[in-house]
């Protein structure tokens, strides 16, 4: 056993950042309560496994899996490396939530490698806004299902960016978002599933949504984010990595897709000639065939 001492052990335990130890084999000896509320899974569900049997499933900004080919931990492991990323973990709930880590070998008192540490932490910013989070849902804001801000309190937002556009002159954008298929979903595996896809699908954009941007459900399977002091290149770049990010998350063994369209504000806007114009983008992106997002220019001012 590589932790010898209940001492250290519970000094790990009480860490907010989650840690695990791998053997020279890849296989976990050693998960802290922190690595538990990070990514869902308790000791009795990862101990003995090896970090690349489906459980993390690290990716990076580009969708590419790091469990196999370029593992951070199997460097450290295997040449000593010491690692540092931004990237991207599996939820036990099946959502992509992104998480800073860093890896190193783990010596014995000899110094001879003898396996790997990972210590992570949840990047998602939102982690810290449960009292804006209770307001909204005493002001009934927020979608009972998904937990995020609902159709009202979007309106609102848009509403209030369209004054700080004309007033400052910040642009923002709005990306209008579907689950592709999603009838058949709830058809084929009944509607507790198709709520437990909502949630997952819910929880990866606003893990990975900016702190001042705003990401709530629409209605149905459809969100609505609004991207706050945005360019268009930017823009897309948010929508893509949105669809990519669900697209790379799965409900136990069921994967879905999302559609996505998107647009920037122009001074004539009101909120609903905004969305509208986002939707048809959306319808766009699925007229295309579906897991695409697609943007374009607003019309120039009148």
């Amino acid at each position: 056993m590589l932790i010898q001492s209940d001492f250290y052990s519970d000094l790990l335990d009480n860490l907010a950042d989650g840690i695990y130890f791998t053997d020279m084999d890849g296989r976990i000896v050693y998960w802290s309560k922190g690595a538990e509320h990070v990514s869902g899974y308790n000791g009795s569900e990862v101990l003995g496994k090896r970090c690349n049997e489906n459980i993390l499933m690290h990716i990076d900004a580009s969708g590419c899996s790091l469990c196999h080919d370029g593992c951070p931990l199997r460097a450290a492991a295997l040449k000593g490396e010491v690692n540092e990323a931004d990237v991207f973990l599996l939820h036990k709930t099946g959502a992509r939530i992104p998480i800073h880590m860093r890896t190193l070998p783990l010596r014995d008192s000899t110094g001879k490698i003898i396996g790997a540490v990972e210590v992570f932490r949840d990047n998602t910013i939102h982690a810290r806004m449960a009292e804006r989070l209770a307001k909204m849902e005493e002001l009934a804001l927020l979608d009972s299902l998904t937990g995020l801000p609902n159709r009202r309190y979007l309106l609102t937002q848009i509403y209030a960016h369209l004054e700080e556009f004309r007033r400052a002159g910040w642009t923002f954008g709005i990306l209008f978002i579907d689950i592709d298929d999603f009838k058949m979903i709830n058809d084929k595996y009944g509607h507790d599933t198709g709520d437990r896809m909502l949630g997952m699908v819910a929880k990866t954009l606003d893990a990975n949504s900016r702190f001042f941007d705003a990401v709530g459900r629409w209605g149905g399977e459809e969100f609505v984010a609004i991207i706050h002091n945005i360019q268009f290149n930017v823009l897309k770049d948010i929508a893509e990595r949105f669809r990519m990010l669900v697209e790379q998350s799965a409900l136990n063994s069921l994967h879905v897709t999302i559609s996505v369209g998107g647009t920037l504000a122009v001074i004539e806007d009101d909120p609903e000639s905004v969305v509208r114009r986002a939707d048809s983008n959306l319808y766009k992106a699925k007229k295309a065939g579906k897991n695409r997002i697609h943007l374009d220019l607003p019309p120039p001012p009148a």
